[in-house]
């Protein structure tokens, strides 16, 4: 029987254990595992190779992706990290101009070292996804929507340009999550999560997840790494993520019924010049959002007159909280140019619109109305 998304982010892989009917499926706190007799297992062995509640959640993130193999790492930079380890001196990879910080510096501080070369590109053009391939150009880095300028990108375009030309395309979903959109069904090779964000939801854990389309090859390699390098994640925030998930569907239909009310008071207030959000109608990318998702998120930027207006609104908000991070059932405000995209240079920052005076807003599950207020006497009080 197939199930809606709703029903399956809450049940995922029998959220149940089988073995002894728990509902709420165990941590298995164990490093290791003991065997029957030489040359028999139990399935499990050592907890760095395979866990069972960091199975039960690899399991569950693949089914909500409509993948085949799910990895858990402990962070979404260590599933990045784990997953570009696929990739030879020598490989030529294009990337959304607008990205997370760390990714950026992961791919500049570490991976050029070792031979890997990157061209950053608006790939909310595809035109220029097409334009920038080379003949050594292995695979295509998406973020859609963007962090955090919220562009979007088609994935089902360049996912057909990719097939054409043999080149991998890997997605991060982390803003929309597979309750939003399931990029794997629009022609992706691989969907990378930031777990700590919307999946876990509440603020409390760290984690990265991967999802491939298909049994193979690249699953196996990818196994293979994750075993070797030891970055995995761990039973408790595996439990914590299974956990979150549960809610996924309520906290994100909540979350965007209020960055919907926000976002279209941010249009009408003075203090604020421009309003980035791919719900709004007049959104550059909103009709490819639409046809390619089925919701528009909780995430917010926008801009204001001045700096001034940026300092008093992050020292005067109450009940949203000057915060790095997103996703959670707490709204959080973030300053992107000092914090999550510090590491990317000024002068490349600037031709994206990530400037001095631009906010990022991670709407949580609290009343609009009183996030509105909150907003409103930042900015006025």
């Amino acid at each position: 029987m197939t199930y809606s998304i709703n029903t399956r982010v809450v049940h995922g892989d029998n959220s149940y254990d089988i073995s002894t009917g728990a509902i709420s499926f165990p941590i298995y706190q164990s490093a290791t595992f003991r065997h029957p007799a030489l040359h028999e297992s139990t399935g499990f062995d050592y907890s760095r190779e395979i866990n069972p509640t960091r199975q039960k959640v690899e399991k569950t993130i693949a089914i909500l992706e409509g993948g085949e193999e799910g990895f858990a790492f402990s962070t979404g930079m260590a599933a990045i990290d784990n997953l570009f380890q696929v990739f030879s001196p020598g490989d030529h990879i294009l990337v959304s101009n607008d990205l997370y910080g760390g990714t950026y510096r992961l791919f500049e501080k570490m991976y050029k070292k070792y031979g890997l070369s990157f061209t950053y590109i608006d790939t909310s053009k595809t035109i220029n996804v097409r334009e920038g391939t080379r003949e050594n150009t292995r695979g295509i880095f998406i973020e859609t929507p963007t962090n955090p300028m919220m562009r979007i990108s088609n994935i089902r375009e360049i996912c057909d340009f990719a097939v054409s030309k043999n080149i991998l395309t890997i997605v991060d979903n982390t803003f929309l999550t597979p309750y939003y959109q399931r990029p794997l069904e629009l022609g992706a090779d691989v969907v990378i999560h930031s777990g700590t964000k919307f999946l876990g939801g509440h603020n409390d854990l760290l984690s990265g997840l991967l999802v491939v389309k298909e049994k193979g090859e690249l699953a196996e390699q990818i196994r293979l790494i994750q075993k070797t390098l030891g970055g995995v994640l761990a039973p408790f925030d595996s439990w914590l993520l299974l956990r979150g998930m549960k809610t996924l569907g309520i906290r994100m239909d909540k979350q965007q019924e209020s960055a919907f009310k926000i976002a279209h008071w941010l249009k009408e207030n003075k203090n604020v010049k421009q309003v980035y959000y791919p719900g709004l109608l007049e959104h550059e990318g909103h009709e490819v959002c639409k046809n390619q998702a089925s919701g528009f998120g909780a995430m917010i930027s926008f801009t204001v007159q001045n700096v001034e207006m940026v300092e008093k609104i992050l020292k005067d908000v109450k009940l949203i909280a000057f915060a790095e991070s997103l996703g959670g059932v707490e709204t959080l405000i973030t300053y992107p140019m000092i914090q999550t995209h510090a590491s990317i240079p000024v002068e490349i920052l600037n031709t994206l619109g990530v400037t001095n005076t631009l906010l990022r807003l991670s709407v949580g599950i609290e009343s609009a109305e009183d996030i509105i207020k909150d907003l409103e006497y930042a900015m006025e009080g």
